[in-house]
């Protein structure tokens, strides 16, 4: 189908002036419906919209050409049921105007080129068959062929009875389109529109690294009919809809269709550079060079204060969050949410941006801003979907080639029987694991409490830099009290936060960190956009000085920073551990410019 048939396709008949809204029973004006995308003004539900309408709203006007794919048996069973499939096929090509149930082009979103297979639900109610198959399958490899991004818009009931087995196997030969582009490093992302069931929904529907839904979109493998039929159990209101899912972390996002096409111009430019990201020229920035503050590496240039007066500074709740970092950081932030295995847990806040221009995947602990986001969030304690959260937004952005920037600020992992039922311990070990050998530059950034494990797991990096009140601790004074002092006493918290050394000063010393980031006046939380613009200069001065290092060379360095903690081989000090005056080498060899 030419783009001049797609656009035709979109436009209302005269005579029809009028349209009642499914879900509400509103009536519409029609072209006032079409303006609104055919989103109802009243109650907001999405009616279902063409293949050809979905392209036009989507790309820009101009950019449209198909992608050929090769042809198929038509009737490979010559199967028959109240007529021969083929007469079925034909009256749903006399219906729709298209050949088969998905249209497949190339294409620009916003200027940024892709690939795109897009399914109608008209046609045999989206099935998935043969000639379903072999086109997104041949709109994956034109993706490849180009190094484009793919992105497939979902609406299907389910897989094409009428060809038997040979319907099943598309969901093998798809679901393989998708990993071949996987391991070439090429983005795919996929919107699920309303119905997006049975074998659309188990293979290449699921399997992009974005997924994104309309409001209202009911996803699943079994319909509800089928499930309740079977168990004989009546399911829970909103059951399969896209909020239903996006709670359950199998979805990034619930995008209204007024908003999807700039929010894939925005994934689009974070996931898919024009060209490999290079330093920036320090002029473009929006600190200039010879403003920025320099990462602090001599201890001798630190306060050192009681350890309870740090660890109270670091915990202040008026310092700025991840989720404001990213926003306040980064241009084009996209959050991405959930672990696909059934959680989104909200202390774990991550997601896509460009950082002085330069793509970059961004995780971090989140403790919240005022008390009901706090306690939504868990203060800050993930959950084992936050920890695979994060994991799974660093195989992305190792698949993408892009650096990974963490915040750490966490009183540690949540200490929930659930979360134990869930395997944190699991969850945490292979964050650490994934992190210590990612082929990408990592730089992590203590932002304000670094508590135990539940720290480290976003703390396995190139480079690791806190912020001057930052604490970063194998436990809380108060957990270290009760332990080893069997008190809970003021002065037995003060002592234990002393003896461990926690504050900005002592870890530099002992090569825990590579650089402290000053904080403005008193603290971080007395001027939060300062504070912002600090760490981001830090955060873009390491980036430039690891960019462009072979990924060999980068986990080599890495490891063997880890390797050497608690060995007799110096790192900040001597054989003893303890410091020499003025002494401010690194313990793995590296610095911060």
């Amino acid at each position: 189908m030419t783009e001049m048939a797609m656009l035709a396709a979109v436009r209302p008949a005269a005579d029809d002036e009028w349209v009642r809204c499914a879900g509400c029973g509103e009536t519409i004006y029609a072209p006032r419906f079409e303006r609104a995308l055919k989103v109802c003004g009243a109650c907001g539900r999405h009616a279902r919209i063409t293949a050809p309408e979905r392209i036009a709203q989507l790309m820009d006007r101009g950019s449209v050409t198909p992608v050929a794919a090769p042809p198929t048996v038509p009737d490979p069973l010559g199967f028959t049921d109240l007529v021969p499939y083929p007469e079925r096929l034909r009256g749903a090509a006399a219906a729709t105007g298209l050949d088969e149930a998905v249209v497949c082009v190339r294409g620009t979103v916003e200027g940024r080129p892709l690939v795109a297979a897009v399914m109608d639900f008209r046609f045999m109610g989206g099935s998935l068959g043969a000639g379903v198959g072999e086109r997104v399958t041949a709109a994956a490899e034109e993706a490849l062929r180009a190094r484009l991004p793919l992105l497939v818009v979902t609406a299907s009931g389910g897989a094409r009875m009428q060809e038997g087995a040979l319907a099943l196997m598309q969901m093998v030969k798809t679901s393989q389109a998708i990993g071949m582009l996987d391991e070439a490093g090429i983005a795919t992302l996929a919107l699920l529109t309303d119905p997006t069931y049975g074998g659309v929904a188990a293979s290449y529907a699921t399997l992009p690294d974005v997924i994104l839904a309309e409001p209202g979109a009911r996803v699943g493998f079994a319909g509800p009919r089928v499930i309740e039929q079977t168990i004989r159990q009546r399911l829970p209101e909103g059951f399969q809809t896209a909020g239903f899912l996006l709670e359950r972390g199998l979805l990034d996002g619930v995008v209204p269709r007024t908003e999807l096409r700039s929010t894939l111009g925005r994934l689009l430019r974070c996931l898919a550079p024009d060209r490999p990201a290079a330093p920036p020229d320090p002029e473009d920035r929006d600190v200039p060079a010879e403003e920025r503050p320099a990462v602090l590496r001599d201890p001798g240039h630190l306060p050192v204060r009681d350890g309870i007066t740090a660890v109270r500074l670091a915990r202040h709740a008026d310092r700025p969050t991840a989720r404001e970092y990213a926003i306040s950081m980064l241009e084009e932030f996209q959050e991405l949410r959930g672990d696909r295995l059934g959680g989104d847990c909200p202390a774990i806040v991550g997601g896509v941006g460009r950082l002085a221009g330069r793509p970059v995947v961004l995780i971090g602990h989140d403790k919240g801003r005022g008390t009901a986001d706090r306690v939504r969030r868990g203060f800050g304690m993930p959950s084992p979907a936050g920890y695979r959260k994060a994991v799974r937004l660093m195989r992305l952005a190792a698949k993408l080639g892009v650096p990974v920037v963490t915040l750490i600020d966490t009183p540690g992992a949540h200490p929930g029987l659930e979360a134990e039922e869930n395997g944190q311990a699991w969850a945490i070990a292979d964050a650490i694991r994934l992190m210590s050998g990612l082929p990408v530059p990592t730089v992590a950034v203590v932002t304000g409490e670094g508590g135990s494990g539940g720290a480290l797991a976003l703390g396995a990096a190139d480079r690791v830099l806190i912020l001057a009140n930052g604490v970063y601790s194998v436990i809380s004074p108060e957990g270290c009290a009760a332990i080893l002092w069997k008190s809970q006493a003021p002065d037995a918290v003060a002592g234990a936060a002393d003896a461990l050394r926690l504050q900005a000063h002592d870890l530099l010393v002992h090569g825990v960190v590579d650089g402290v980031v000053g904080e403005p006046g008193e603290g971080a939380h007395t001027d939060p956009p300062r504070a912002v613009e600090l760490v981001r200069s830090a955060i873009i001065a390491a980036l430039d000085e690891l960019s462009g290092r072979p990924a060999a060379d980068l986990v080599a360095a890495r490891r063997d920073r880890f390797r050497r903690y608690g060995t007799a081989e110096p790192i900040n000090g001597d054989e003893t551990g303890r410091p020499h005056d003025g002494d401010t080498r690194r313990g793995a060899g590296h610095g911060v410019a």
